[in-house]
């Protein structure tokens, strides 16, 4: 039986003509690098940025709607600074209770969303 062996990417949804204020967001905001779509991609717009160990994906979805529930959860190392960031660009942070792990670890938490409204969490071990 083959075993999954790690994480290669989340996909996010956007609306067309988005891209920009993605790249704004994903790049200039949390820090990630933008890397190039494959070619053959490329032409059904959207962006693919990296992170340490992750890509995260931003396609295009001509009837749009925000994910609400649904979300990635981003390891930080610095949750704190990362929140003043992310409030200073003009989004709003919520702050959440900790997250207790079966391990016995623990996360505190904070949640935000990009500029096309989908919901994303923010974790650091404490």
């Amino acid at each position: 039986m083959a075993s999954i062996s790690g994480l290669h990417h989340v996909q996010l949804a956007a609306p067309a003509g988005s891209e920009q204020q993605m790249r704004e967001f994903f790049v200039g905001v949390l820090g990630l690098t933008e890397v190039d779509k494959p070619a053959d991609l490329a032409a059904r717009g959207g962006a693919w940025f990296r992170g340490p160990g992750f890509e995260l994906h931003v396609g295009i979805e001509q009837d749009f709607t925000p994910a609400k529930k649904a979300h990635p959860g981003l390891l930080v190392d610095d949750l704190a600074g990362l929140a003043k960031r992310v409030a200073a660009a003009g989004y709003e942070v919520r702050h959440d209770n900790p997250l207790l792990v079966p391990d016995g670890g623990e996360f505190v938490r904070f949640y935000a969303t990009d500029p096309v409204g989908n919901r994303l969490e923010f974790l650091q071990r404490v």
